[in-house]
Formats: C-alpha cells, sequence, structure tokens
C-alpha cells in the first residue's frame, strides 16, 4: 500500500497526488508510467508517472475523474493508501539532442508531457510547448510547464485564455516561423490524431504517447494492442510511445469507445 502525502486540484475533475513510492521515484524515467488500484476489487488503472522526488521517495499522479474507478481515486485523501501501485512500467522516452522539440499536450495530457519537455530540455533541446484546452480552467501544469520551455503558447476552444484555436493551429503557427525537428504529442487520442497529420504534412518526425485501455500492463492480456506500421503493438510493453506518423488512430478510437456506456 502507498501512502499519499499530498492532494491538489488542478481543476474541478483533475486531482494532483503525491504518493509514497521511493523504489519507482528511483528507477522511474520520463515516459514510464504505473498502474493503480483502490479497493481489492478494484480496476486497475494506468497512470503517467508526471514528476518523481528521489530524496522524499515520492511520486506524483495526475487523475482525471471519469467513471467509477477513477473517482474512487479521486476521492482519497491526504494520509489514505493507494491498494496497489506497480511500476515503472512501458519504455522510458527517448531522448537526446535534436534541436527544437515542440510539445502538443492537450488536457491532462499536460501531465505525462511535464517529464518529457523537463529530459529534452536538459538534454540541450529548445522546448516550445503547446498547451490546449477547451476553456481556462481546464488548463494544468501551466507554470511548471513553463519551467522547463523556452516558449509556452495556451489554446483554448473557447478562447477564454491564450489564443482561441485547437492545438494544431498552435503548432502550426510555431513550424511556419521556425525549424522544428521533433513533436512530441499527448492527449486525447483524436488530437493526437490530426497532430500527426499535420506534422506529416511537413514532414516533421512526430512521437505520440497513447492512452490505450490497460489491464495488466505487462502485454499479456493484449487489450492495450494497437496497429502501427500495420503490425500489432502492445502499448505497455511496446510503447507507450509510438511513431505517430505509423499509428492506426481511428482502430485505436474505436477500441477505446467500445466501454464508454460502462463508464
Amino acid at each position: 500500500m502507498n501512502r499519499i502525502i499530498k492532494k491538489e486540484f488542478l481543476s474541478e475533475n483533475v486531482v494532483k497526488l503525491v504518493v509514497e513510492a521511493p523504489l519507482i521515484a528511483r528507477s522511474r524515467k520520463a515516459g514510464h508510467f504505473v498502474i493503480v488500484k483502490v479497493g481489492k476489487y478494484g480496476e486497475r488503472i494506468p497512470l503517467t508517472i508526471a514528476a518523481a522526488d528521489v530524496s522524499a521517495g515520492t511520486i506524483t499522479l495526475v487523475i482525471q475523474r471519469i467513471g467509477k474507478s477513477s473517482a474512487k481515486i479521486c476521492a482519497l485523501n491526504e494520509g489514505e493508501y493507494i491498494t496497489d501501485l506497480v511500476g515503472p512500467l512501458g519504455k522510458a522516452t527517448h531522448i537526446e539532442n535534436v534541436g527544437t522539440v515542440v510539445c502538443a499536450g492537450g488536457g491532462v495530457g499536460t501531465a505525462p508531457m511535464l517529464p518529457i519537455a523537463e529530459a529534452m530540455k536538459k538534454a540541450g533541446n529548445k522546448v516550445i510547448t503547446v498547451l490546449a484546452a477547451r476553456t481556462k480552467e481546464l488548463i494544468i501544469l501551466e507554470k511548471e510547464m513553463k519551467s522547463f520551455s523556452d516558449e509556452v503558447v495556451i489554446m483554448t476552444d473557447d478562447g477564454s485564455y491564450g489564443q482561441k484555436g485547437l492545438v494544431t493551429l498552435g503548432v502550426e503557427q510555431i513550424i511556419q516561423r521556425e525549424p522544428v525537428n521533433l513533436c512530441v504529442t499527448i492527449g486525447p487520442a483524436i488530437m493526437m490524431k490530426f497532430v500527426s497529420l499535420l506534422t506529416q504534412k511537413y514532414e516533421i518526425p512526430t512521437v505520440a504517447s497513447l492512452n490505450t485501455i490497460m489491464v495488466d500492463g505487462t502485454g499479456m492480456c493484449g487489450a492495450c494492442r494497437v496497429t502501427v506500421g500495420g503490425k500489432t503493438r502492445f502499448v505497455c510493453v511496446d510503447g507507450p510511445e509510438f511513431d505517430a506518423h505509423q499509428v492506426d488512430f481511428d482502430e485505436m478510437m474505436m477500441r477505446l469507445n467500445a466501454y464508454k456506456e460502462y463508464e
């Protein structure tokens, strides 16, 4: 069991938890995730590690309240415990100095983007971050992203904060003003699809961190399978990051919607 050290609401339905997990904090890298479970018969939920503090022995998780299981996690308070927490899982982000990196994050996708932006900046890259959400209240971790970015561009659907428009508008404006060597995109599948289509037009290498349904996190159940470059891949062990231009996003979205009515 892992004790919750700190709880903070980033928005009405998004909670940040700082959790005791010294072994995971020590070995985690950008891109890694954990699987959490609340209660003996709780659902297993994958969550990317947004940050880690080795000296304090803690990791930071960001959870969006959507269905029953995520609501149970969000309802936990400081001093209470997550029943099971397993990780770090998945493959770490490939980090190198490539030049200029655009990090396009949508909604809670900003949380897993944070450690990637940090690692890319520390590797010597110029990091330009585009944060997008439907409205101002849903923009999260802006201050934290600014500390690891040379520039942060804010996009909101309703124009309540930053510039009005979708994430693709912000990304394309950057591409048109200066050379971009790599794009990393994390967020809703439909957002990643259109970021990928945009960067493909400009022939910019793009990495997408996929948020498929997961059960065991070890590649045995097959629930997280996706088609990448015409071949079946398992997000939990082969990913979660893939060449976005090779991902079959339409198939992925169809599988993500399979259990919507039960949420």
